[in-house]
């Protein structure tokens, strides 16, 4: 996995605008005012033994901590990282959370969250891991503060 074309692509989407519908992009899911990019799959590791898709896993996790140094490199040493279990048990109580942390807490279990400097957005990064299909490595560009 590439570390640095990583930190591009969210450099890239850290000044490109925002798409005016919600949907797929050419990066992953897209809407107003953020973006859910898929940096990187497993490719197959759905399939895979128990042993296997662990494997992936925790590579795909130290992956998101070598981007997390970086990030906090550039911008200064994250939160905590911030677990997506709230958000979730305040999805199933009927309250309205935004995207894109509605979408990212049904797949992913934490994430490592930045203010971005001089951009305005928050950019978060994370590994899609909880469902039976492939393993993500997920970068989120937003200018929606984590509610």
């Amino acid at each position: 996995m590439d570390i640095e074309r990583y930190l591009a692509a969210i450099d890239e989407l850290c000044s490109r605008p925002f798409p005016a519908e919600h949907g797929r992009s050419d990066v992953g899911l897209a809407g107003p005012g953020y973006f859910i990019a898929e940096l990187a799959t497993s490719h197959g590791a759905r399939t895979a033994d128990a042993v296997e898709r662990t494997g992936t896993a925790e590579d795909f996790h130290d992956v998101q901590e070598a981007i997390s140094e970086q990030l906090n490199s550039r911008w200064g040493r994250q939160q905590p990282p911030w677990g997506m279990l709230t958000l979730r048990v305040r999805i199933d109580r009927g309250e309205a959370i935004p995207e894109p942390w509605n979408t990212s807490s049904h797949v992913v279990d934490q994430l490592n969250v930045w203010q971005a400097d001089g951009s305005g957005r928050w950019v978060a990064v994370g590994v899609a891991d909880r469902e039976d299909d492939e393993i993500r490595l997920l970068a989120i560009v937003t200018e929606t503060a984590q509610p």
